[in-house]
């Protein structure tokens, strides 16, 4: 929390959100990932041959890195004023995001399987 308060109080001075919007994006996913971590971790102890669940990642994980990126990339340099953003970000974005974020560090990790 300390950080992100850091990262607004720095974009009230400077006028840049791109910092603030990647951490609001990124953190997300790295809790995902944390929530995960611990049944990869006993899985990793299992001695088996190591698959990637492809189906899982495209029909779960590529919807909510679509809309995380969509989320990330108009405040970006590359797609200012360029890329139409979907309703759904625009009316719920914190949530939204927020959602998107820890679902997909959880697939990610969840498609890794024995």
């Amino acid at each position: 929390m300390k950080y992100q308060v850091q990262l607004n109080e720095e974009a009230k001075m400077k006028f840049e959100l791109f910092p603030v919007v990647q951490f609001a994006t990124l953190f997300p996913i790295v809790i995902g990932l944390l929530l995960r971590l611990p049944k990869l971790i006993i899985e990793i102890y299992n001695k088996k041959q190591w698959t990637f669940d492809w189906i899982k990642f495209i029909a779960i994980g590529l919807p909510c890195f679509y809309v995380l990126t969509m989320s990330l990339l108009p405040y970006s340099p590359f797609g200012q004023g360029s890329i139409p953003i979907p309703d759904i970000i625009i009316t719920g974005s914190p949530t939204v995001t927020t959602i998107a974020g820890i679902v997909f560090g959880f697939v990610f990790l969840d498609s890794l399987k024995k």
